[in-house]
């Protein structure tokens, strides 16, 4: 067995293995026999399920320590051996069977085939609780997971160290050789070397590793176990692609924790291989992917602001402000991102004070994270920042004739766990907002009713609500004029106040007043009643969001 496997967990990092399993109290308590598979007990399993339906296999995905008292297996043998063909197929890491008033002992077609399949099939001579055998089992796997996070992290903050320190790529790679125990490589997209760390088998150079397994043999797949991760940031498109990070097994095999740790390391090359080429719209997708890591947790707080200072922000010890701006879909083709993020960088340096700015072209947002003297000036920051980035927009030629106006959203003021959910809820609420009146700036606090409707966008039972509350008027409208849909989000957005809504509407009040009650008359409610006010309130904002 792997050093993976020695230790109790799966050598795809996915879960215990099957021998861990029957060590633990809840299955050890049962006296477990291995009938079949004893061979294979080094499986990972991924997850515990217990069942007593003969068609089981159809609800497993693969992995999992299949529970049963044999309810479930059928009286015959073909049936049994059936049973166990497609729980085989399906991939599963073991069957384990508790005798008793099913079976005292299991059928010999059962056993038979889960030899020839290569099935682990283990009975159970005592009684377990079945619920206590998965809570064991699903906690060895979710404290085998944490361990590898661990371990992925503190790599992760090593390099994020030696980069503060003034190290580069070479001093990142060095530190995932060592941790991998292989040599380390970074190639560009086309498959050129540009870096190299770590040694190979016998002291050898990591160069000539490279040359061997790597440089003469571009078009092949990798060497068997190898790691290859992405660093994105280079290429067109939004899922571009700059540079690849290659770990070779050639001194002792790859696990998934080398692989995590690999992952956290392209963030960190990234910016690194940003910061060297210097190129705009690189560099402003970089700082995009930072704050959209911050806010989606793939950065923590706790490690944000020495990957941040490495981006050229240091905002001090006051709040800091997130704000989102959403272009939407309709973008010129004459503008760039390039020249939106210079643009917009320009009109912030106005406003003052430290500002990371960031593009992600994939979603239409763009990003900022700005540092405060204090919590009260961030209503006036906000008009200035929302001004800066509308100016910004404009200058590009971003957003075409006619089409919708960008939409800036300002998160809440904080600390960087603060700025890391005010983002994330910032750039929710930007997509939400998609459609209201145009204003200079939205605070997101304002809008958790829009964002909450639009979370529920998908389910049918906003649509179906919106039907019941609107669907007479709606259809009124589509046969009849004047349309009563503007009459009534009018009088709603002035709270029913009757004088301000008939001068919006330029009507006198009788017309007005027939309006109404023509409204109330085709969806049999009183516009009056409070309750009937904040239903047709809600259905109006739902409609923006449904078909």
């Amino acid at each position: 067995m792997d050093s993976a496997t020695d230790s109790g967990y799966g050598t795809q990092g996915a879960g215990i293995t099957v021998q861990r399993a029957l060590e633990l109290p809840g299955l050890r308590s049962g006296l477990p026999e291995v009938l079949a598979g004893a061979d294979r007990l080094g499986r990972a399993v991924r997850w515990v399920h217990a069942g007593e339906v003969p068609h089981i296999a159809s609800l497993l995905k693969g992995g999992e320590l299949l529970l049963t008292t044999g309810y479930g297996l059928g009286t015959r043998p073909a049936e049994q051996r059936a049973f166990v063909r497609t729980l085989a197929e399906r991939g599963i890491a073991a069957l384990v069977v508790e005798l008793g008033p099913r079976f005292t002992r299991l059928p010999a077609a059962l056993v038979d085939t889960a030899r020839s399949a290569g099935l682990p099939l283990v009975q159970l001579h005592r009684e377990v609780p079945f619920v206590t055998v998965t809570e064991e089992i699903h906690t060895e796997i979710v404290n085998g997971h944490y361990a590898l996070l661990q371990r992925a992290e503190e790599v992760h903050r090593r390099c994020t160290e030696a980069l503060l320190g003034g190290g580069g790529v070479p001093q990142v790679l060095g530190i995932l050789a060592d941790f991998g125990g292989n040599p380390v490589f970074l190639e560009t997209t086309d498959g050129q070397l540009l870096y190299a760390a770590g040694a190979g088998p016998e002291g050898a150079e990591p160069l000539q590793v490279w040359e061997g397994l790597r440089g003469q043999h571009k078009d092949e797949p990798p060497l068997a176990g190898s790691v290859l991760v992405d660093v994105p940031g280079g290429g067109p498109g939004s899922g571009g692609v700059r540079a690849r990070l290659v770990l070779l097994p050639v001194r002792a095999a790859l696990e998934p924790v080398h692989r995590m740790a690999a992952e956290r390391a392209a963030g960190i090359l990234a910016v690194v291989l940003m910061q060297a080429r210097q190129e705009e719209e690189l560099a402003a997708r970089g700082r995009g992917d930072f704050l959209t890591d911050l806010a989606e947790g793939r950065v923590t707080a706790q490690d944000a602001p020495a990957q941040a200072r490495v981006l050229g922000f240091r905002p001090g010890d006051g709040p800091l402000l997130p704000v989102v701006m959403r272009l939407g879909d309709a973008l010129s083709p004459g503008g760039g991102w390039a020249v939106l993020a210079r643009a917009v960088s320009e009109e912030l340096a106005s406003v003052g004070g430290p500002a990371l700015l960031g593009v992600r072209p994939v979603e239409g947002r763009v990003l900022v994270l700005l540092g405060l003297r204090s919590e009260p000036e961030r209503a006036t920051v906000a008009e200035r920042v929302a001004a800066a980035l509308r100016a910004g927009t404009d200058r590009a030629g971003m957003l075409r004739p006619g089409g919708p106006p960008p939409v800036v959203v300002v998160g809440v003021a904080g600390g960087w766990t603060a700025a890391a959910s005010g983002l994330r809820h910032a750039a929710e609420t930007a997509t939400a907002a998609q459609g209201l009146p145009d204003r200079p700036w939205y605070d997101a606090r304002r809008l958790d009713i829009d964002l909450l409707l639009w979370r529920l966008r998908d389910h049918p039972d906003l649509a179906a609500f919106v039907d019941r509350a609107l669907g007479p008027l709606l259809e009124h409208d589509r046969r009849s004029r004047p349309p009563l849909l503007p009459t009534l989000s009018a009088y709603l957005a002035h709270a029913g106040r009757k004088a301000e809504t008939a001068r919006e509407l330029h009507l006198n009040r009788q017309t007005l007043y027939n309006r109404l009650a023509r409204i109330g008359e085709l969806l049999g409610s009183d516009l009056d009643d409070p309750q009937t006010v904040l239903a047709l309130s809600l259905a109006l904002r739902a409609r923006r969001h449904v078909p």
